[in-house]
């Protein structure tokens, strides 16, 4: 038995609990299989990089399987039948991690700083609005009836 790491993306207009019943199905049909499902990771609905199948959001489920290569086959096919999964990936890996993944580890991270304030830092909003700085004065602007007064 090997271990696998799968990750798939669910269409964004079915809901969490579908969302739930597709992982369930494919739990059993790891179970069915001999193999074994060590955690699954709803990382919720997310933005893609670029549509798939018309959607720009996917709801993505993390799945870490231990399985023979024959269950992952079966797994795969039936995500490969299934009209709401868009896009999926099984990666064999050399063990299983325990905790959280990478995704929810940056999703619930509490020692990044908090801005406050605007988002440009301590300078203040004179030297970026209204204030010339080290640019200069304008030049005056030239009305377009004294142009075309003067080339007549």
């Amino acid at each position: 038995m090997a271990f696998y790491e799968n990750v798939f993306i669910a269409r964004q207009d079915i809901s969490t609990a579908q969302v739930e019943a597709l992982t369930a199905q494919f739990s059993e049909i790891i179970k069915g299989q001999g193999g074994e499902v060590g955690k699954t990771e709803n990382w919720g609905l997310r933005n893609l990089t670029y549509r798939i199948k018309k959607n720009k959001k996917g709801h993505y489920v993390l799945m870490n399987i231990t399985a023979s290569g024959a269950a992952v086959a079966e797994l795969e096919r039936n995500m490969r039948i299934n009209e709401d999964i868009l896009r999926y990936m099984t990666v064999r890996v050399e063990g299983l991690e325990d905790g959280p993944s990478i995704m929810l580890q940056n999703k619930n991270r509490e020692d990044r700083p908090r801005r406050e304030g605007d988002r440009f830092g301590d300078r203040d909003r004179g030297d970026r609005f209204g204030d010339r700085g080290d640019r200069g004065e304008r030049r005056p602007r030239i009305d377009r009836d004294d142009v075309q007064a003067e080339t007549e």
